[in-house]
């Protein structure tokens, strides 16, 4: 890999982080945003829901002209519209205004995440595109181990209004060196654009691309019913404090920063569906001892975590190099937008049932987390029929 190729790793990376910690601070901060505004576990989960649900609008609707477009132009463009969107967030007075803040900045968010998978694809080969995706995914882990940490720390200390502020103060710096450093990326437009119409025909009508597309969205639902409320039941089902519960993203993130370009490499060494299937089936372990979590000593609970973190990402690497390749590159932007807009739907739709199982008694416990446990399993179950049937298409030609 040569230090152009670095540099745009990188920058992408940087990306990745700040949009990821967005999402993924929100969920941590239900335990100051839901006294402090006086709402209740389904609302909140409407407030986490409300930014997936536009992203997937946003990314939906940019799918009919990105492939037209210099993708640097619309990642900065996307990426500015984030940023605002989060600084109003953390200034924002009431639920209502933080909600319209939250979808504002979904609706900008919506066009990063294609935007910079379409990127990291045209930029490597499918042959090296395991360890590009390990890097990348890179910057989750680094979220979960200095951002979340950081986040609640700051909210703690100086109210839940902070980690928005320097979200978008940390946006402002990297959009600047998205202006400079990244290059233009516009080797993919050919000729006259596809009609919008057309476009969704060649997508609806390829079997091949709809399975990939419901693979995305299977590894979405399983994953993002457990998250939204795994704070709180650690917290007030498990017992641990608040520095405890910062120690579940540490430990998690620290894990998976080292695991994730070994991932990629594994990926690409002995095949993306043999990776997907094998990590795919051991993450259900985890994810039922992390929802009947009784309440045991707190370095237990960090080991489960950890290793649910792990299996995570090893879904994820994989999954999102072979989707990637389901289309050619002149397609792929298009294509990575539809990905990327199922994808927030269904993490949307995730936070919503999570939101709708899940009961918080009056002492502040959290009741049915093992139904939401038991449904991912099946869902994540589901992913790995769903990707056998890709690989089946992928042979077929």
């Amino acid at each position: 890999m040569n230090w152009k190729e670095r540099i745009l790793l990188i920058l992408m990376a940087s990306v990745n982080f700040t949009h990821i910690l967005d999402f993924m601070v929100m969920m941590p901060l239900g335990n100051f945003l839901m006294p402090y505004f006086k709402i209740t576990p389904g609302q909140f989960s409407v407030i986490v829901a409300s930014y997936s649900i536009s992203a997937a609008v946003s990314g939906f609707a940019a799918a009919f002209f990105v492939d037209g477009y210099d993708r640097k132009k619309v990642l900065l463009f996307g990426y500015t519209g984030f940023v605002i969107g989060t600084i109003c967030c953390g200034i924002a007075p009431t639920y209502l205004l933080l909600l319209a803040a939250r979808i504002t900045a979904g609706l900008f968010g919506g066009l990063i995440g294609a935007q910079v998978l379409s990127i990291v694809a045209d930029s490597f080969p499918y042959e090296k595109r395991g360890q590009a995706m390990g890097i990348l995914f890179s910057a989750f882990s680094l979220a979960s181990i200095v951002g979340v940490p950081a986040a609640l720390y700051l909210a703690g200390w100086t109210g839940w209004h902070t980690p928005f502020l320097a979200i978008g103060g940390l946006g402002v710096i990297i959009i600047l060196l998205l202006s400079r450093y990244l290059p233009a990326m516009s080797a993919h437009i050919h000729g006259a654009r596809t009609k919008p119409v057309t476009m969704l025909k060649n997508v609806v009508s390829s079997r091949k691309q709809l399975v990939a597309l419901g693979l995305s969205g299977a590894l979405m639902l399983g994953h993002f019913l457990i998250i939204p409320f795994l704070n709180p039941y650690m917290e007030f089902n498990v017992g641990f404090t608040d520095t405890q519960r910062n120690m579940i993203y540490m430990v998690g993130g620290l894990a998976t920063f080292f695991t994730s370009p070994l991932i990629g490499k594994l990926a690409d060494k002995y095949g993306k569906h043999n990776t997907f299937m094998v990590f795919a089936l051991i993450s259900l372990i985890p994810i039922f001892l992390i929802t009947n979590m009784p309440a045991i000593k707190y370095y237990y609970v960090l080991m489960v975590t950890g290793i649910w973190f792990v299996l995570s990402t090893g879904r994820g690497i994989p999954a999102q190099a072979i989707i990637s390749n389901v289309v050619p590159a002149e397609q792929r932007g298009s294509f990575m937008s539809f990905n990327g807009s199922i994808q927030q739907l269904f993490s949307g739709i995730a936070s919503l049932i999570a939101g709708a199982i899940v009961i918080s008694k009056p002492d502040h416990t959290i009741v049915h987390y093992s139904w939401v446990g038991y449904l991912s399993i099946a869902i994540v179950l589901c992913s790995v029929f769903i990707a056998r049937k890709l690989l089946q298409y992928e042979k077929a030609g």
